[in-house]
């Protein structure tokens, strides 16, 4: 592909968006032209890459000529809409929503676990739903070692995960609150300031919203483990990044505590801070802005001789979402 590629980032004004361009710029990837595509509201205004306004433009078939790889962080609909389309004039496209997830034929990557499937896409390439990323990362060198048979995770996920009306919600609610005037859910269907909301998207007939059947389905297929069995429950919590998850984990062969250490301090893009006599523990506010994935908190469980837990905190916006489609992006680049 030359000194560089022509890169289009659709949805560029939004969180992910905007996250999306810090990364390609602190990764220096070799991006010859850029391109920026937003809602129509947003056309016309310009983001910022390497100090240059870069125009937003309207998403339309000739506006992606010449495109080579397309970073989608627009919504499921749009992408539905838009990345077939994309995919026509040419380019590869990672796609961040929950669009083409679980389609048989798209690969669901996370590249320190899957690389191998980046190389059968046919023209999209999907890129996992946060909470899946930040949790398979830790389960992927347990399974590697000791073959998982149960997974029961509980997120903890931040409001910016559902993208800059979340941080605006917590916000202004906080601010609300500090100047003693009622608060009012806009956005949310509760209160989130100084509250947790057990419930993150719609509940199924069996009780299960989709946030958490998105972990469990998303985790078989990349962990490549179709009967692989996931516990899912998904809190949203007043925290603006990085989503944290607490994790029990079974394996057919017991891993000792020291092990488990081990597999997670050798696994890339995972980094152990496990300290608790010094009350050192992966926190959102010690996480944020990194894009490794932190894991602590590692103990034996109690009522199982062949299961651990372990606390494991990411920042959603970067491996959670950006750092991980621009992985992919260099990915498609080597192969």
């Amino acid at each position: 592909m030359g000194a560089g590629v022509t890169v289009a980032v659709v949805g560029a004004t939004g969180a992910a968006g905007q996250t999306t361009l810090r990364i390609l710029e602190e990764r220096k990837f070799p991006v010859r032209e850029l391109r920026c595509f937003a809602s129509e509201r947003s056309v016309g205004t310009t983001v910022t890459f390497h100090g240059e306004p870069i125009p937003v433009r309207r998403v339309e078939p000739a506006a992606f000529r010449g495109v080579e790889i397309a970073l989608c962080s627009a919504g499921s609909a749009q992408s539905r809409e838009f990345a077939p389309m994309i995919v026509a004039q040419g380019a590869v496209v990672v796609d961040k929503s929950n669009a083409f997830r679980m389609d048989p034929a798209v690969p669901l990557v996370v590249p320190e676990i899957n690389a191998h499937a980046a190389r059968q896409h046919r023209g999209i390439v999907a890129s996992p739903n946060c909470t899946t990323i930040v949790t398979v990362m830790p389960l992927k060198p347990l399974h590697d070692a000791a073959r998982l048979r149960r997974v029961v995770a509980t997120s903890y996920q931040a409001v910016s995960g559902a993208g800059v009306n979340g941080i605006e919600e917590l916000r202004r609610q906080t601010l609300a609150w500090a100047q003693g005037e009622p608060i009012v859910p806009r956005f949310f269907a509760h209160q989130i300031a100084f509250n947790l909301i057990p419930a993150i998207d719609r509940f199924g007939d069996d009780g299960y919203t989709g946030e958490e059947m998105k972990l469990v389905h998303e985790t078989r297929k990349i962990l490549e483990v179709p009967d692989l069995l996931v516990a899912p429950t998904t809190v949203r919590v007043p925290v603006f990044t990085c989503h944290s998850v607490a994790v029990n984990a079974e394996t057919e062969a017991p891993v000792t505590v020291a092990r488990a250490r081990e597999l997670f301090a050798g696994f890339p893009g995972l980094r152990v801070c496990d300290e608790p006599a010094a009350q050192r523990y992966p926190m959102p506010v010690t996480v944020e802005g990194q894009d490794d994935c932190f894991v602590g908190r590692i103990r034996a469980d109690l009522s199982h001789p062949r299961a651990l837990s372990f606390w494991v905190v990411g920042d959603q916006l970067r491996k959670g979402a950006a750092t991980n489609a621009v992985q992919i992006a260099e990915l498609l680049l080597r192969s």
